[in-house]
């Protein structure tokens, strides 16, 4: 089995005035003799990503493998810390994402140009399995090459959506935010819930939100407690700070 840790905590909010928040879930997995990251977050996050490392005694040498939801900037730009890993994304993803232009979009197209040219990116299907007891699955909206990973293996089977399904919201509504095909997200809706209920008592790790597993009702009901604030400098003094909470409470 796998040791599963979430490392960084994915957040189900948007900045309202200064772009994308960006604050996605990554996890660290290890057994069969892999240490493997499930995305690996934006700059903003590295201190906090490498406190969580340490904290876990990971040294970024040792992770073995970076598997990737998608190409986004929030999910992806990290990949460059591990430099003994090889990095695994979907072939459709790829594809579309060498193919856009520089813009005002979430690509980050230099890290998208070199991840092309990495020597260990390995590319992945639809239903392709991979690893030990990760299957990858194309539910694309999002983007059009987002893949869900199934791990099997482990007491509970685990399903990590990505942002595919960023957050319970989108689940329960059968709606997406920031969707480039509404009717390909619905779908991948459709499927992930498929995936979810497959098996009783499977967990799902969502790209911004908490790990979830489905109560006797069928609903999500959240694992864990989230932690979310900022604290910011409206004084003079700059040993003063105003913090808050943006935790909000358990479902």
């Amino acid at each position: 089995m796998y040791a599963i840790d979430v490392l960084i905590q994915g957040y189900p909010g948007k900045s309202l005035c200064h772009g994308g928040l960006g604050w996605s879930t990554i996890a660290l997995l290890r057994g069969h003799g892999r240490t493997i990251l499930i995305d690996v977050g934006a700059f903003a996050v590295r201190p906090e990503f490498g406190r969580q490392l340490k904290a876990a005694d990971c040294d970024p040498a040792s992770v073995t493998d970076v598997v990737l939801t998608h190409a986004h900037w929030d999910h992806s730009v990290n990949y460059t810390l591990f430099p003994n890993a090889d990095v695994w994304i979907g072939r459709v993803e790829m594809d579309w994402a060498t193919s856009v232009p520089a813009g005002f979009n979430p690509l980050p197209e230099l890290y998208v140009r070199d991840l092309a040219r990495h020597p260990k990116l390995h590319l992945l299907e639809d239903g392709e399995r991979f690893l030990d007891g990760f299957t990858a699955h194309l539910c694309p909206g999002h983007t059009p090459g987002c893949l869900v990973y199934r791990l099997e293996g482990n007491e509970h089977p685990v399903v990590f959506s990505g942002d595919a399904a960023k957050n319970r919201a989108e689940l329960l509504s059968m709606a997406t935010d920031m969707t480039m095909d509404a009717g390909a997200s619905q779908a991948s809706l459709d499927r992930i819930w498929g995936l979810w209920r497959q098996v009783p008592g499977t967990l799902l790790i969502p790209g911004h939100d908490l790990t979830m597993r489905l109560d006797p009702s069928g609903r999500p009901a959240y694992i864990g407690q989230r932690r979310a604030g900022i604290a910011a400098w409206f004084s003079e003094d700059l040993a003063v700070m105003e913090e808050f909470d943006i935790s909000a409470p358990r479902f």
